[in-house]
């Protein structure tokens, strides 16, 4: 019968069984990674220049003359202005690690380092422009900074789709060897698995010593069998057995901090990068700072921010955004009135209970898409519901109406809810909004998604909607809700445009 091993074993046999040099040459996480982050910086630099001097011809007007424009007292010509601003920008870029490897191609960092550059850039400039009275113009600013930010924004998601699309087909993925037992390695080995646009490909695992796994050659995950390189003394051979570029760690407290410390030194010599992996799920990097105390890399989790400034800036988001968007698709809102009121009799929006933030009911308002009375009949379909467990939906619900249906599977019944936004009851983005009966069936961890308001779409919107279980659907709003940022917000709202034409789980 094998004995529990401590970290205190798992220190001494590492350091018992740590193996000599061993030469090889990587495969390199370096090399497509080296030219990909090589392709952004290039396109960087093409579309900040590309902004700034359209901005320039907007200003002062089209071809030579317009680029020669003498700039306040000095007389800086225009393409002098636009070298220097562009430098600058650049500068702003590099300064907020915006092309920095580790986010580049995932997660919403690299969106949020993109938009504090350009922030941060515009002030700089506004600030010197102030102090040195050059006077430039602030048109200029304004059309340049106004056209650049978004560019930016979209030549990293269209760079991005490139390297996903790549990575969907087995490619420019980073081979990763995990150190850790099978109970803290298997979750994560399975997120990497569902998530092949993170990047990461598990190649091999090493478990601790007398571990049942550890007597095993393969382990199976999913169907997928994963090679055991031995234990955690052989972490180092095993990174070169395996061509390992990553080393993710999940059972540090097993590994004991000395060989912990001894392996960061090992793989720094093979160029290999070591992720540990934290017992936390669903807490974004922007709350996640390390702190060290006495020799100890301590992680501090920051509370969730729901009120204050953040809450603010949410709201005058949301309702600038909002206030836009209805405006611009007024002529789709009119149409799709026209479109219920002849397609059957009755009002043309529907106002159902929906509860909010703190638990505040309020009047959520959509194209009406079912027949009058709708509601009283829900009793006797409950049989037929192809929901999950707490939520009812039906993919062929009779009540819906022929134009109803039209309507749903493009999303465009929900559209009056930006009219919710406008009165402060909703958000773009957010939880989705529950019935009052759902709320009263919640666990107390559920409860946590009613500290913001709900959206007209979110993480569960982009994410596969109604056909998503209960499980899925709390795991992602309890994830928008603890980690909210505006980055966030406006990756959403460009994924759920994907969303409606992709037409799935809507019914």
């Amino acid at each position: 019968m094998h004995r529990r091993t401590s970290a205190l074993d798992s220190t001494a046999a590492y350091r018992a069984r740590r193996p000599g040099p061993v030469l090889r040459i990587l495969p390199a996480p370096t090399m497509w990674l080296r030219r990909y982050a090589r392709a952004v910086v290039i396109t960087d630099l093409a579309v900040v220049l590309a902004a700034l001097l359209l901005a320039q011809s907007i200003r002062f007007g089209f071809g030579i003359d317009g680029l020669l424009v003498g700039v306040g007292r000095f007389g800086f010509p225009g393409i002098v202005t636009v070298l220097a601003v562009a430098v600058l920008w650049t500068v702003a870029l590099v300064t907020a690690q915006a092309h920095d490897r580790r986010v580049l191609g995932a997660g919403t960092a690299e969106y949020t380092r993109v938009l504090r550059a350009g922030f941060g850039a515009a002030g700089a400039v506004a600030a010197i422009n102030l102090v040195a009275e050059t006077w430039i113009s602030r048109g200029f600013l304004l059309f340049g900074f106004g056209i650049g930010v978004p560019a930016l924004m979209l030549s990293r998601w269209l760079w991005r789709q490139c390297i996903v699309a790549e990575r969907k087909r087995g490619r420019c993925l980073n081979r990763v060897l995990v150190l850790g037992d099978t109970a803290s390695s298997v979750p994560l080995i399975r997120r990497l698995a569902a998530r092949p646009e993170l990047g990461y490909q598990v190649a091999a695992i090493c478990v601790p010593a007398h571990s049942a796994a550890a007597a095993t050659a393969q382990l199976e995950v999913d169907g997928t069998q994963i090679p055991v390189l031995g234990d955690f003394g052989d972490a180092r051979a095993a990174v070169a057995r395996c061509g390992a570029a990553v080393v993710a760690v999940t059972s540090g407290d097993a590994l004991g901090p000395d060989a912990m410390r001894e392996l960061s030194w090992d793989l720094e010599g093979l160029d290999v990068e070591m992720l540990v992996a934290p017992a936390v799920i669903d807490v974004s990097g922007p709350r996640i700072t390390m702190r060290p105390e006495s020799g100890l890399a301590l992680l501090h989790i920051d509370k969730p921010r729901y009120r204050g400034a953040n809450r603010f800036l949410k709201s005058a988001f949301d309702r600038t955004f909002a206030a836009l968007l209805l405006v611009l698709i007024a002529p789709v809102l009119i149409a799709c009135a026209l479109a219920v009121k002849i397609g059957s009799p009755g009002p043309v929006l529907y106002g159902g209970e929906r509860i909010g933030l703190d638990n505040r009911p309020f009047r959520m308002w959509k194209f009406r898409s079912m027949v009058v009375g709708a509601d009283r009949q829900k009793a006797a379909l409950a049989g037929t519901d192809d929901g999950n467990g707490i939520l009812f939906k039906m993919r062929d619900d009779p009540r819906v109406t022929a134009t109803g249906r039209y309507l749903r599977r493009f999303s465009l019944d929900e559209l009056p809810q930006l009219f919710n936004v406008l009165s402060g009851s909703m958000s773009l983005v957010g939880p989705r909004p529950p019935l009052r009966e759902e709320v009263d069936r919640y666990d107390e961890h559920v409860t946590r998604r009613m500290l913001v308001r709900p959206g007209i779409t979110g993480l569960w919107q982009v994410s596969g909607r109604s056909d998503l279980t209960w499980e899925e659907s709390v795991r992602l709003d309890l994830s928008y809700v603890e980690n909210w940022s505006v980055a966030l917000d406006i990756v959403i709202l460009c994924r759920t445009v994907r969303a409606m034409l992709n037409r799935s789980g809507a019914y």
